[in-house]
Order: structure tokens, then sequence, then C-alpha cells
């Protein structure tokens, strides 16, 4: 069976640097911090007082402030996102066959803040009996958002969600792109949304240790790579690429941004938070995208890593990446854009997709920020570049994401230049 090609069109992001997705691109190449203090709500009794927040956003730019109501916030960047993606794909959605349209979203956590909202209202008013708002379950379930999405737009192709914690949205890529070379649609908008930014999100991680105290410098607090990195800075927002067959793209004219090549899934297997010491899942990961690519290790150029600024995590990644490129490991380009953005949880793959898309696009590679050169890590390999604190210019023709997440779960996707 012969497969379709798969190509990227339009992309879209609602970040903590920008909300559009020329905004997050051009902040990336600056090495801007998202960073700063809470304002979702009163973190005074909490371990960590700042996260990667979404500034300036109004859902009524995006739509009704009716059905803006309806949703939580994480779906309401997902719409935004979304719009932006499909705008600038140049689709014209009289002409297209909605039909063979699909949306498929990476969600890790879904509307925490409609749980946390809804069940505090009840506890407080338990002797008066349940009070719960009629929208309570279709805010708060991770599927709206690409069931909202598709009913904007009338797109009746695939619609559904995936969800492996921080790897979701690179897993929904994952599926978009094997779905539309076995022709089971023309186009689908993929990507991911998380706004987990809340007492309950912030209160889980803090509880796990997870999240960096950093509170007297929240902007130079996501140093992946760095000796003195204590916990990933969470973000939020939204990420979305319209992906196309290379054969529908064409007969539209579509403006091309660059190709698909593959995409690898693997598990850990290994424990319920913690990666695997010495890499395994991810080399693993990583070696199947590059096969089903049909793409050998020297033919990457940058590779975006997961790269979240914890103790294990980073380490664990290094090991991945020097066992499976051997000396190329030391010719490519490395870079965490987390060091910016924060960590989108579900929402990350998407983003640190787009970086990818663009990457290859312009031929930049956007910084690790915040790492100063007496600040090592004796089992990090510094002779590897890892693009610390300033963008840099070079052939990108194939670029390479990583995304893990809890549970042992590992997705990579592979971008490459259009010919």
């Amino acid at each position: 069976m012969e497969l379709h090609r798969v190509v990227v069109t339009g992309i879209g992001a609602l970040t903590p640097l920008g909300n559009s997705a020329a905004e997050t691109w051009e902040n990336m190449k600056k090495g801007v911090s998202g960073a700063g203090p809470i304002t979702h709500f009163d973190h005074e009794k909490f371990k960590t007082h700042f996260a990667c927040e979404v500034k300036n956003f109004n859902p009524a730019d995006y739509m009704d402030r009716k059905l803006a109501r309806m949703m939580d916030l994480y779906a309401q960047y997902a719409i935004a996102a979304a719009a932006e993606a499909v705008k600038d794909s140049g689709m014209n959605l009289e002409t297209v066959d909605k039909n063979e349209i699909g949306v498929i979203l990476g969600v890790g956590i879904g509307g925490i803040y409609t749980f946390e909202t809804e069940v505090s209202y009840y506890a407080l008013h338990s002797d008066e009996g349940p009070k719960y708002n009629p929208f309570f379950i279709p805010k708060m379930i991770g599927d709206i958002a690409a069931g909202q999405i598709a009913i904007n737009y009338g797109f009746h192709g695939p619609n559904y969600i995936t969800a492996s914690a921080c790897a979701s949205s690179t897993n929904a890529l994952a599926d978009a792109f094997n779905l539309l070379r076995l022709g089971k649609a023309n186009a689908i908008l993929t990507g991911g949304a998380e706004a987990g930014i809340w007492a309950t999100g912030v209160g889980g991680f803090n509880a796990m240790h997870a999240l960096s105290t950093r509170n007297d410098d929240p902007q130079g607090a996501s140093r992946p790579f760095s000796a003195s990195r204590d916990g990933f800075v969470m973000g939020e927002g939204a990420g979305c690429l319209m992906l196309e067959t290379l054969e529908h793209a064409l007969e539209r004219g579509a403006r091309i941004y660059c190709e698909v090549a593959g995409v690898g899934m693997s598990a850990d297997a290994h424990h319920i938070t913690a990666s695997h010491p010495e890499g395994l899942g991810a080399r693993l990961v990583m070696e199947r995208a590059l096969k089903d690519a049909e793409l050998k290790p020297e033919d990457i150029d940058y590779i975006n890593v997961h790269g979240t600024s914890t103790p294990v995590g980073d380490i664990s990644e290094v090991k991945a990446i020097k066992e499976l490129f051997g000396e190329h490991a030391y010719k490519l380009n490395i870079s965490s854009t987390k060091s910016m953005t924060g960590h989108l949880l579900g929402a990350a793959g998407a983003v640190e997709a787009m970086a990818c898309v663009m990457a290859v696009k312009e031929d930049i590679v956007p910084p690790t920020i915040n790492h100063a050169d007496d600040d090592i890590d004796p089992e990090i390999d510094y002779n590897l570049n890892f693009t610390f604190n300033k963008a840099q210019k070079r052939t990108v023709n194939v670029a390479l994401s990583n995304t893990f997440g809890f549970g042992g779960h590992n997705a990579c996707c592979i971008m490459k230049k259009y010919k």
C-alpha cells in the first residue's frame, strides 16, 4: 500500500510568549522568558508562587461570550490556537470537503479549573444538596475542545483526543499523521491545549516536588541542563498545526511549511513519574521515529528536547541522545524551549513541534536560556551544543521533537524541509 506524504500548511499558538504563533516564535528566537507571578489564584500559602501564564487573553476575541462561559479555559485556548491555524492554512472552507477534515488534540488534564470550582462550591453548600452547573461535565472533560472545534467549522472527519500526560499532543500529531498517510482524511487539525495553573494543579505538583521553587527568580527558574535546576515551571496555552496530505495541499495551492517525516512512540515501563535513568524509552522512541522517517541519526540537525529542568529527566535524555547519535550528537543542535515557555503539559508537544516547523523553515535554532558557564552538572556532557542563551543560525533540514509523560509515555515527531 502506497502511503501519502503529509505536510504542515498552518500553525497557531497561544502561549506564555505570545498570543499568536508569530509572536511566540519571535520571542523564542530572542530568548524571552514567559515566567512571572501567578495571577490565576492566591498562591501565598503554596511552595511555588510563579508560572508561565498566557497574558492578556480575551476569549471574546475568538468566540461568543455565551459560548465562552460554556467552556473551561483550556478549551478556550484550543479554540484560539485552532482559529489561527485554520486561517494560516489559507484553506477555503466554502470549497473543501469538510467530511474529510478531522480534529485530533492532546489534552493532559482538561478542565481542572472547572472541577476545582464546582467541587468547592458543592462542598460549601453540601447541606443544601447538589448545586452543580449543568455545563460542569462538558466543561470538565478533555474531549470537548476537539468536539467544539469540529462544531465551529463543520469538520466531520476523525475527531478525538489523546491523553498521555506531557506526551499527549505529540501523540495526537502522530495519530493525525498516521491517519492522513493511510488516506483516512485529507486534512487534520492537530495539537494540544492545557490550563492547569490553578490551586489543584500547582498544589498537586508541589506535593510531588516536581515544580521549581525559585520564587526569587521566576524568569530564571526554568534552567534545563544546569546544575542548579530544581524542577519544572508550569506553563499553559495551546498549539495547533494543520496537517494535510501532500496531494490535497497541492491541489488547493497551499503554502507548505515543511513535511512531517515520521513519528515514534514507546514506553519506559519503569516508574509512574520518573524517566528511565538510562534513557531506555527515550532512545527507543527516537530510534522508531528515525526508522519511520527512513532517516539515519546523522540526518538530524536539531533536537527540541523534552528538557523540563528536572534533576533526573534532563540527565536521562542526554544519555539517550549520546547513545543513539554517537559522534553525530556533537554536530547537532539541542535546545529546550521549555526554558522560555515553561512546561505546557498536554500542549507542550504541539508548541514544540511548531518550534521545529519554524526552525526548519527559517534555519534558526531557538535557545535554551538561563544557563551560566559555572553552573555545571558533572553528569551532563557540555561538549554537546545545547544552544545556550542565544539562538543559532544553521541549516536545519531535519528537526526532531521529544515529549515524555508521567506513566512512561514517550512520543517523538520529525519535521523536514519539503522538497
